[in-house]
């Protein structure tokens, strides 16, 4: 088993060979890339089945993310292939001028350098993070947990062959192999070879990381999001949205959590919204107010505000205000997306700006808060802190900037 540290030293001597790569051989290697996954997709599966099998301690509603099958790895592969469409950051200069001392400054966009990825049972994180951190001109260490274990080597396999059979460094891309606490705690701290560390999971998990990491973190993924439906919605409207922000796909951050509804049409919408969402299977918790228009409804807990559920239950507020929903939304949410659904787009427009969240938006499903949604082709993860990035975080995202000065002959007096 190589060590972190050596692992670490690879991936620098990468990163210094990708800072300098060109586009059309870093396009080469994604389509590269891309093509290897089709072709060793039956070992991955293999691998995942293999996963699946030990995952008995996993809870059920977590299962989804961790199984692959022929379309997810398909996926995965035009995931790449968008990326190699996708515009360099690195070829890109930000701004350039000259001084009063007759220097001429160069802003440009260059890599961040090693990226490391502590991340739990989504085996797509290794393909994504893998594309994007070799397009922006990146090495990624990347660390998964126990419960993908087998399928995260058997992608990152598939990857690194791609990259030394197109002539480009294989540790670009390194999976650490032990899956224990010890070496996450050991990657949290090899600040002598990790620029930036990515967690990429759970509330806990990116906690942890936040709390202990000596390595500079990006604080993403936890996501108890909220659905506000205002006195001038469209019930209609209101319901799909609703439907699909809980329904589509509850283990995922950027499902909804929470429906909050206004006094003034809550009991005429309420009931609609909510057989909806019991039609699928939703468990519903309320306060009181919305427990006397829908009895089915189960009584909530204080701790249920601020809990990100990842399964099909849904806690539901009767609000008296505008107001109120964004005190309450402000007071609660992990700061990801939540969304107001109003015909009046003066509520709407105050909606946006006074929620202090990464992606707010108005007559649209959370659900769309996502890297290949966005057109970023994927994402690294979906940052919900404020610097450097935030949101769903693409190429641009995981670039910094350098200035390059050239003089000729000037000395500062």
């Amino acid at each position: 088993m190589t060590s972190l540290n050596q692992i670490g030293k690879q991936a620098q001597i990468a990163a210094r060979q990708l800072a300098i790569l060109d586009t059309a051989s870093k396009n080469k290697g994604l389509i590269a890339m891309a093509d290897a996954l089709i072709a060793n997709q039956t070992a991955i599966l293999t691998a995942n089945k293999q996963d699946l099998a030990n995952a008995n301690e996993m809870p059920k509603k977590f299962l989804d993310r961790l199984m692959l099958n022929e379309q997810r790895i398909t996926d995965m592969a035009n995931g790449l292939r968008s990326i190699a469409q996708l515009s360099d950051p690195t070829a890109q200069i930000d701004r350039g001028w000259i001084s009063a001392d007759g220097l001429q400054i160069i802003q440009r966009r260059v890599p961040l350098g090693v990226i490391g990825i502590i991340f739990e049972a989504r085996p797509n994180v290794t393909a994504d993070a893998a594309g994007l951190t070799f397009k922006s001109g990146n090495a990624v260490i990347l660390r998964g947990g126990k419960e993908a274990l087998q399928t995260n080597l058997a992608i990152a396999k598939a990857l690194r062959e791609a990259l030394t059979q197109s002539g480009l460094p294989a540790d670009a891309i390194q999976m650490v192999s032990d899956p224990s606490h010890q070496s996450a705690q050991e990657m949290m701290n090899l600040t002598k070879y990790i620029d930036v560390l990515i967690p990429r999971g759970g509330r806990g998990l990116i906690q942890r990381v936040v709390k202990t990491a000596t390595v500079p973190v990006i604080e993403t993924g936890a996501g108890n999001c909220h659905v506000y439906v205002d006195r001038d919605a469209d019930l209609e409207m209101a319901t799909a949205i609703a439907v699909n922000a809980k329904v589509q796909r509850p283990s995922v951050c950027n499902a909804a959590e929470k429906l909050l509804i206004h006094r003034q049409v809550a009991s005429t919408y309420l009931p609609v919204i909510a057989k909806a969402l019991i039609k699928h299977g939703v468990q519903l918790r309320g306060d009181e107010a919305a427990r006397k228009i829908v009895p089915e409804i189960i009584p909530v807990t204080a701790e249920d505000w601020d809990t990100e559920y990842n399964d099909l239950i849904m806690a539901v507020k009767v609000v008296d205000s505008l107001d109120a929903a964004i005190t309450h939304i402000n007071d609660h949410s992990t700061h990801h997306s939540e969304t107001i659904i109003t015909n009046n787009l003066e509520r709407g427009r105050k909606f946006q700006e006074q929620i202090d969240s990464a992606c707010v938006y108005v007559n649209a499903s959370t659900r769309f808060t996502d890297g290949g949604m966005f057109g970023f082709g994927a994402e690294i993860g979906i940052s919900t802190q404020k610097l450097h990035a935030r949101g769903p975080m693409g190429l641009h995202q995981l670039t910094t900037i350098k200035y390059e000065i050239t003089g000729n002959g000037q000395i500062r007096k």
